[in-house]
């Protein structure tokens, strides 16, 4: 299939740089978006239904609703599961900032949990010391495919009362023994940003297995009304709604995600074997041999900066772990995270990205060998 070249023209300076990320649209997509606008459907109509569906099939869970962007469906699910002023939300501080902002501004504190020693995840035991009467929720983030250790976290959050609400924005098509995550909680959300698996631009979606979660969810979408003919209020809510053409884009990501699950995971395994024995850098761990997707291929390197400088001298682009949420002058109470403190200074992504063409990867394994004798 010919795929245009100007979806990534954003991620390449020159024709010979080899771009952090690459992502495309198919003429699939581009077919869809041109039939949707001659039947005039712009707003949230039957191709988000067919978005939904497909959604819901490829992961197996019966519920799924999609919206304007993940940041938004973190949001809805914490206030579908009640979420609000005066309650505490457990977040770790190794994650995109949204997790954190979606419990905030319903009123929440934010209470941050340092990560595993060994993985960028959330601590489990951390977060369980982190419990009071007033918390309310957890947010487990499958960052970057990552599966968190649900089966700990659903037993210590019935033990205490709490709602699950898994940040899988990262985590689309992404599974470990118990199943896809974001389908294990109250309610798993996800991201179709430009940087993700599944990419509309902008956009995103919440899925559950709890029924009358899903119609709390559906009416809120709506600005809490629970059809557009009787306009019956049934709960707060917002304009949080998707569009068709948005979703004839990501109709298609989505069917052809399994494919692109396969091709991330594909330059994941090449890096990892490219870099054997090259002792300034490692991968950080994504289990990829069972289930879990490396969206991005991240390492890690105490020569990071220098490191990094050198490939873009190579002409090869990287980027920089996002920072922790207690960087944020917002959040931060004074309390250090020695853990995501040291994956936020040794960690960058390398190229990557579902249609970056695996002799982009060689030529970055090129770069780094030649790193290793300079």
């Amino acid at each position: 299939m010919k795929k245009p070249e100007a979806a990534n023209a954003s991620f390449v300076s020159t024709a010979s740089e080899v771009p952090f990320w690459m992502t495309d649209i198919g003429e699939n997509e581009i077919a869809t978006v041109t039939e949707t606008m001659a039947a005039k459907s712009f707003s949230m109509g039957a191709v988000t239904a067919k978005m939904e569906a497909e959604i819901a099939k490829q992961l197996d869970v019966p519920h799924v609703l999609c919206t304007t962007s993940g940041s938004m469906a973190l949001m809805m699910g914490l206030m579908a599961v009640g979420v609000g002023p005066g309650d505490e939300v457990i977040v770790p501080t190794r994650t995109f900032i949204a997790t954190a902002h979606a419990a905030s501004l319903l009123g929440a504190r934010v209470v941050l949990v340092d990560s595993r020693s060994d993985s960028p995840n959330m601590d489990v035991a951390e977060a369980a010391k982190k419990i009071t009467p007033r918390t309310k929720a957890i947010m487990p983030v499958h960052l970057n495919g990552r599966v968190c250790d649900m089966a700990t976290l659903r037993a210590l959050a019935e033990k205490h009362g709490l709602a699950v609400v898994e940040d899988a924005c990262q985590g689309m098509f992404s599974r470990g023994p118990d199943g896809f995550q974001g389908t294990l909680g109250d309610c798993g959300c996800f991201s179709f940003g430009m940087v993700k698996l599944v990419s509309t631009g902008q956009g995103g979606a919440i899925v559950t297995r709890d029924k009358d979660l899903y119609e709390k969810l559906a009416a809120m979408r709506n600005h809490g009304v629970a059809d557009v003919v009787s306009h019956t209020y049934l709960t707060t809510g917002h304009n949080f709604k998707f569009n068709d053409l948005l979703a004839s884009i990501g109709l298609w990501q989505v069917r052809r995600g399994p494919e692109k699950a396969s091709h991330v995971n594909a330059i994941y395994k090449k890096y990892r074997k490219g870099i054997e024995g090259l002792p300034f850098i490692e991968l950080a761990p994504v289990d990829v041999d069972n289930g879990e997707v490396a969206l991005w291929t991240e390492a890690i390197s105490e020569e990071r900066d220098a490191l990094m400088a050198f490939l873009a001298g190579e002409g090869i682009q990287t980027r920089k772990f996002i920072p922790c949420v207690h960087t944020a002058p917002h959040f931060d109470s004074g309390e250090r995270f020695p853990n995501s403190e040291h994956f936020n200074r040794t960690g960058f992504n390398l190229p990557c990205g579902p249609d970056l063409p695996l002799e982009y990867v060689d030529r970055t394994i090129e770069a780094l060998k030649k790193y290793a004798k300079a």
